[in-house]
This record gives C-alpha cells, structure tokens and sequence, in this order.
C-alpha cells in the first residue's frame, strides 16, 4: 500500500507546532505515488481550518487521511 510510505514521512513531522496543511503538501509533492489529479477531486471542499490537513489519493488506489484525533496521518487501503 502506497499510501503507508506517505503516513510515515508525514507523521515524522507531523507533531512538530510548525506543521500544516502547506507543509504537509510539500512532502506530498515530493512523492512520485501520489495520484493528484484524484487528490484533487477528494480535497475539492477542503478547509485547512476545519479540516486540519489534505487527504492524499495514491496511484494504487491506497488513501493517506489526516486523522484529527489523533493529530496523525492513517492508511487506508480505499477512499
């Protein structure tokens, strides 16, 4: 599943104060698997201050989601 590799790179800074939605684009950006056109359609009503951080469709299908919660990214195998 793709969207692991993202969770861990994103989660390694996740609990930093300096992390955020742009930042958390900025790793993404980085990442050959994700499927951005799909990221865009999932993030198409998205609000950095309702919603925390993007979700990330990966090119296996595989979906990176921010669980605010937890204040940490999960893998799902599906969107």
């Amino acid at each position: 599943m793709q969207a692991q590799t993202l969770v861990s790179a994103l989660n390694a800074i996740a609990g930093k104060p300096q992390f955020d939605a742009s930042k958390a684009r900025a790793i993404a950006r980085k990442t050959a698997d994700v499927d951005w056109p799909a990221t865009k359609r999932a993030d198409a009503d998205f609000n950095a201050e309702v919603d925390g951080c993007p979700t990330f469709v990966m090119l296996d299908g595989s979906v990176c989601v921010w669980a605010p919660a937890r204040g940490r990214y999960a893998a799902r195998a599906t969107l």
